[in-house]
C-alpha cells in the first residue's frame, strides 16, 4: 500500500491514532486520581456490595480509552471488522514491545549526577521515581492487554450486530452500545486478573463487583458525553473523503 489513496491515508492516521492512544493510556495509566476532586465537589463515599466509602478514584488511562473506543468504531465502519482486529493486535504487541523496552531501561545503570536532583524543593530519588512511574505489576500488564483485546472484539461484533438490525440509522446506537458494552468487560477483566487471580492480593467478589461497577459508571457516563465528538469525526471524514467513496467504503465494510 503506497497511501496515495484517500482511505488509505485514512486509514493509517485512524490506525495510529488509536495505536498512540492505546500506549499512552498504558503508561499514565500508573497516576490515580480522584473525580470529585477534579471537579471540584465532594466525594460520594458509596457503599456496595459491603464495601465501604467507594469514590470515584480512577486511572489516569481512563483519559484516552474514550478516544480509542471512538476511533475503534470509526474504524470498524469505513474499514470493518478484520482491519479493527489487525490493529487490535498490533496495537497489544507494540504495549508488550513498548513494556520490554521500559523494563531493560529500568535496570539500566543510572548516571550518579542524574540520581539526586531537587524537584519543586524536594530532593528525589529519580532513578527511583522512573522505576515507581514506570514499573507497573505484571498481573496489571497481562490484565490490561487482555482486557484490551476483549473490548475490542466485544465492540466490533455488537457494532455490526447493531448496524445489521438498524442499517445506515442511528450511528449512536451502534457505536455508543458497543463501547458501553465492551467497557463493561474491560471494567471488570483488568480488576479481576490484577486483583482477584493475583495471589499478591486478597481482593474479594465483592470488592471487585464494587470497584468494578464504581468504573464502570464513569465510563459510562464518559461514553455518553462522547457520541456528539464520534459524530463530528464522522461529518469530518465524510467530508474528507466525498459522497461518493465514503458510501463505498461503508458498504465494503459491513460486507467484510
Amino acid at each position: 500500500m503506497t497511501y496515495k489513496t484517500k482511505e488509505s491515508r485514512l486509514f493509517l492516521v485512524l490506525g495510529a491514532f488509536l495505536i498512540a492512544n492505546a500506549i499512552l493510556a498504558e503508561f499514565i495509566g500508573v497516576k490515580i486520581f480522584t473525580v470529585e476532586g477534579s471537579l471540584g465537589i465532594q466525594k460520594f463515599d458509596i457503599n456496595m456490595f459491603g464495601v465501604p466509602d467507594l469514590s470515584f478514584n480512577m486511572s489516569a488511562g481512563v483519559v484516552t480509552w474514550p478516544l480509542i473506543f471512538i476511533m475503534t468504531d470509526i474504524i470498524n465502519e469505513y474499514f470493518g471488522i478484520k482491519q479493527v482486529r489487525f490493529l487490535s493486535i498490533l496495537a497489544a504487541i507494540l504495549i508488550t514491545y513498548a513494556f520490554f523496552v521500559v523494563g531493560f531501561a529500568m535496570n539500566l545503570a543510572p548516571s550518579d549526577f542524574w540520581v539526586n536532583q531537587t524537584v519543586n524543593g524536594d530532593s528525589i530519588n529519580m532513578n527511583n521515581a522512573f522505576s515507581a512511574i514506570f514499573g507497573q505489576g505484571m498481573w496489571i500488564i497481562v490484565g490490561s492487554i487482555i482486557a484490551f483485546l476483549i473490548g475490542q472484539m466485544v465492540d466490533v461484533i455488537i457494532f455490526h450486530r447493531i448496524k445489521k438490525i438498524t442499517g445506515e440509522r442511528f450511528l449512536w446506537l451502534r457505536a455508543t452500545g458497543s463501547t458501553l458494552a465492551s467497557q463493561f468487560i474491560d471494567s471488570f477483566v483488568v480488576i479481576f486478573i490484577a486483583f482477584y487471580i493475583n495471589p499478591q492480593y486478597n481482593w474479594t467478589w465483592q470488592m471487585v463487583a464494587a470497584i468494578g461497577l464504581v468504573n464502570y459508571s464513569y465510563k459510562f457516563v464518559v461514553a455518553i458525553l462522547m457520541t456528539p465528538l464520534l459524530y463530528g469525526v464522522h461529518r469530518i471524514i465524510d467530508k474528507y473523503l466525498g459522497t461518493e467513496l465514503s458510501s463505498k467504503l461503508i458498504a465494503e465494510a459491513r460486507k467484510a
